[in-house]
């Protein structure tokens, strides 16, 4: 775990232990307990226990009696449920920045998308993966919705935990479709075309909750990364 800037104890240890858990360093289900964390990350207990009451109201950390407080698993509703919230956000987010875009505005969403074929076409799926999120966000920046923003960047980071957790026998093997469908979307906004746009983000959200879902049923949880 690595330190992040922070104002107060409070704020430091949940900030740290959030991006534990969205990078997986912190595995599903793993314990948290407060003594040890205290330890690791030199601070007293009360931080740590106001951290994780914040990790437990973002359904990151949760308390399983007679166990105490532990990293959210991931399960198969927990993944339709990311892709659900992200299908909602991004037929409202398309919708926006299509009718708002400038013409500079889409150029800059053209290069994240070029910087991502060359990420693939380099073998650097991790990199690609890392963009995706950028080319998502910056596509929820041009609505001008600051609540719409907030909620799109609580769900990449959803999304950022399972992807990384099942990065191998996923992500890797869909990249190319989905970054197919990158250059869909981008095409579809480029013309307005508001119809298409909402066609094509369903498209995207529902091929990748596919394939999450039909490898959690066949193949089940990989084993925490190191």
């Amino acid at each position: 775990m690595k330190d992040t800037r922070h104002r107060t104890k409070q704020e430091f240890v949940y900030k740290t232990l959030r991006e534990a858990i969205i990078r997986c360093e912190l595995a599903p289900g793993e314990r948290l307990v407060i003594d040890d964390l205290a330890r690791r990350l030199a601070v007293s207990a009360i931080p740590v226990r106001e951290a994780l009451q914040l990790l437990q109201s973002e359904g990151l950390a949760v308390n399983v009696p007679h166990v105490g407080a532990t990293v959210a698993p991931i399960s198969r509703e927990s993944i339709v449920e990311v892709f659900t919230v992200m299908e909602g956000l991004e037929i409202v987010a398309t919708r926006s920045a299509a009718q708002r875009a400038a013409a500079a505005d889409l150029d800059a969403l053209g290069s994240i998308v070029a910087d991502m074929d060359g990420a693939l076409g380099s073998g650097m799926p991790e990199q690609w993966a890392d963009m995706n999120n950028r080319f998502h966000a910056a596509i929820a920046r041009l609505t001008g919705m600051p609540m719409l923003q907030e909620m799109m960047e609580r769900a990449l980071d959803r999304w950022d935990r399972v992807r990384r957790y099942y990065f191998s026998g996923v992500l890797v093997h869909r990249a190319e479709q989905a970054q197919q469908e990158h250059h869909a979307l981008l095409a579809a906004m480029k013309a307005r075309d508001l119809p298409a746009l909402e066609a094509l983000v369903r498209q995207h959200n529902q091929g990748a909750l596919s394939s999450y879902t039909a490898y959690v049923q066949g193949a089940g949880p990989l084993p925490p990364r190191a």
